[in-house]
């Protein structure tokens, strides 16, 4: 099922209060991705993506997806406490109406040189354009599955770090997460401009058969050295279509 948030010219997949699973612009609208030149404080970050985004002659409403970093995994009610905190400015900005949240997210956590606080890396909103090109920005998803219980109960062979339980746990974010996330949209991989991946952990075994050969690797890969934001997740990926990017 998608949402509409028309007071933001996007589409969105209905997930949990703190994020959406995904977004999509609106016809006759495009998403720019607009990264940091270096990690921002949330309150910070928030404030400058406000800057520009009124700059760029949008509502903040038209704020859709944002990228943080986190200094370290979080435990299952550290992760909802964050969570509270982080939809407080999303509310401020008329878009979290309490229950459903449309903006899209990935939130890890650096191995080395981490934020000493939750921060931004960059964010997306929604701008109008002639083009009919569609854009789009699919939301970190790890290897744990949607539905209630725990992320013990949830997650995909569970703390088995060996090569075949890695190569599962990849397998599953490439198929169970990043595609049908796309699906519900009508997209697929070869729609997408930027594909990410966040693990401490060496998944190049199952790169070609669970990455390369479904097609998820046309514009390469980013690898980020990072964990996802819940204890025991082990890797995770985002995707997305975005033809405007910009560094500030």
């Amino acid at each position: 099922m998608i949402g509409e948030f028309s007071a933001g010219n996007y589409r969105f997949i209905p997930s949990v209060f703190q994020y959406s699973a995904g977004a999509a612009a609106d016809d006759g609208y495009e998403i720019e991705r607009v990264r940091f030149d270096r990690l921002v404080p949330l309150a910070e970050g928030f404030a400058l993506a406000a800057k520009h985004i009124q700059e760029a002659g949008r509502p903040l409403t038209a704020f859709c997806a944002c990228e943080l970093r986190s200094p370290a995994a979080f435990s299952e009610e550290g992760f909802r406490a964050f969570n509270l905190h982080y939809v407080k400015t999303l509310s401020e900005w008329g878009i979290f109406d309490g229950t459903t949240n449309p903006v899209a997210r990935s939130n890890v956590c650096p191995e080395i040189d981490p934020p000493a606080e939750p921060s931004f890396y960059a964010f997306s909103f929604t701008r109008p354009t002639s083009s009919k090109t569609p854009s789009f920005v699919i939301s970190g998803g790890a290897e744990a599955r949607e539905g209630g219980g725990t992320y013990v109960e949830r997650t995909v062979r569970y703390r088995d770090l060996s090569p075949e339980g890695l190569r599962e746990k990849v397998r599953f974010t490439t198929t169970s997460q990043m595609e049908n996330r796309m699906t519900a949209f009508g997209f697929g991989w070869k729609d997408t401009t930027g594909v990410q991946a966040y693990s401490v952990h060496d998944f190049h075994h199952a790169l070609v058969d669970e990455l390369v050969r479904r097609g998820a690797l046309r514009s390469g890969l980013t690898w980020h050295y990072a964990r996802p934001p819940v204890v025991d997740l082990e890797y995770e990926m985002d995707c997305r279509r975005v033809m405007r990017e910009v560094v500030i």
